[in-house]
């Protein structure tokens, strides 16, 4: 079957199953259909700015659905609620989980929309297709006390002044002070920190701009690093990683695996503390900001989501905490 791999991350079973060649089935599909497909995805780039992974798992979907379709002596103009269904039933045989079957519906949904509008099918099958909901859960989150010992611990790291330790403590501290995504920390340039106001601009999803606040701490953190560590590994050839934010070793900008690495080895280093990654530090900070008072509003426009349901996701994190801190403190709870 041709999709994104499915290491199902935190939603699905885990394991990692061998990355399927979307280029070679692609190739193999007839020549109108994969016409089709590429202006599909000069869409989904150019017109909705979506990101190259967001495109593939999106292509994926899409490849694994013409197979079908082709596998079955039908024609994409011929595309019907039961193709769809069956598509989805075939999947589910094959073991795919309740959130993989609920993204691969969503993906069809949004092609056979695609197509609809631009004239290629005569009606539009996907807006009567309707997959088993997917779980919706968050990983586990550090405890605020937790991520205060996460950034003490990459602080102490810099103190030594090394530049390399000066951009870990910046990284750590500006990935919880603000919530952002990895991506969009990879993607900060120099002018887009404003000390002044201590905010940064970030370009999010879909190519939207947001301001994001940052505290103390990570103003502290970041004029560290701009002042004495940059510089260091920043090289003297112009080129692409020249204004980045963060900067790898060799002076590039710094790659979101590198960043990864680094709040694994700075999350690791608190005992009791959950494995977890940039995206453990954004899920940790939306829980401690509602924790604290904010409103779900706020929260949903500095995270930059889309709709406020996934942002509601949280209050079921907080909303756990404060049952078990109930069931531990009140004499009435048992």
């Amino acid at each position: 079957m041709i999709g994104m791999p499915s290491t199902e991350g935190p939603h699905g079973t885990g394991k990692r199953a061998r990355r399927p060649d979307l280029r070679a089935a692609r190739a193999a599909l007839p020549e109108p259909v994969r016409k089709l497909i590429d202006d599909y995805e000069r869409h989904l780039s150019l017109e909705r700015g979506l990101s190259a992974h967001t495109v593939r798992a999106y292509l994926g979907d899409v490849v694994s659905l013409m197979e079908f379709v082709e596998g079955n002596g039908r024609r994409f103009s011929d595309l019907d609620i039961g193709t769809l269904r069956g598509w989805l039933a075939r999947q589910r045989e094959e073991g795919a989980s309740r959130t993989t079957l609920a993204r691969r519906a969503a993906a069809a949904r949004t092609f056979t929309a695609w197509a609809h509008r631009g004239g290629a099918l005569a009606s539009d099958p996907g807006g009567r297709l309707v997959a088993p909901r997917a779980h919706r859960k968050l990983p586990g989150v550090l405890r605020a006390e937790q991520a205060s010992d996460v950034m003490r611990f990459s602080a102490a790291g810099a103190e030594q002044r090394d530049p390399v330790a000066l951009r870990d403590s910046a990284i750590v501290e500006l990935l919880y002070a603000t919530g952002v995504r990895v991506s969009e920390l990879c993607g900060l340039d120099v002018g887009d920190v404003d000390f002044s106001r201590r905010v940064v601009l970030v370009l999010g999803k879909g190519g939207k701009e947001r301001v994001v606040p940052f505290g103390v701490p990570a103003e502290a953190a970041l004029r560290a690093w701009l002042d004495e560590g940059r510089g260091k590994l920043a090289v003297e050839k112009k080129g692409p990683g020249e204004e980045a934010l963060f900067l790898g070793a060799r002076g590039g900008r710094l790659d979101p695996r590198t960043a990864r690495r680094v709040v694994h080895d700075a999350v690791g280093s608190v005992p009791g503390a959950n494995d977890m990654g940039p995206h453990g530090l954004r899920h940790s900070a939306a829980t401690h900001l509602l924790e604290g008072g904010a409103d779900l509003r706020s929260v949903q426009e500095l995270l930059g989501h889309a709709t406020l349901a996934t942002t509601q996701l949280y209050t079921h994190v907080t909303v756990d905490r404060l049952k078990a801190i109930h069931d531990r403190a009140h004499p009435r709870a048992r």
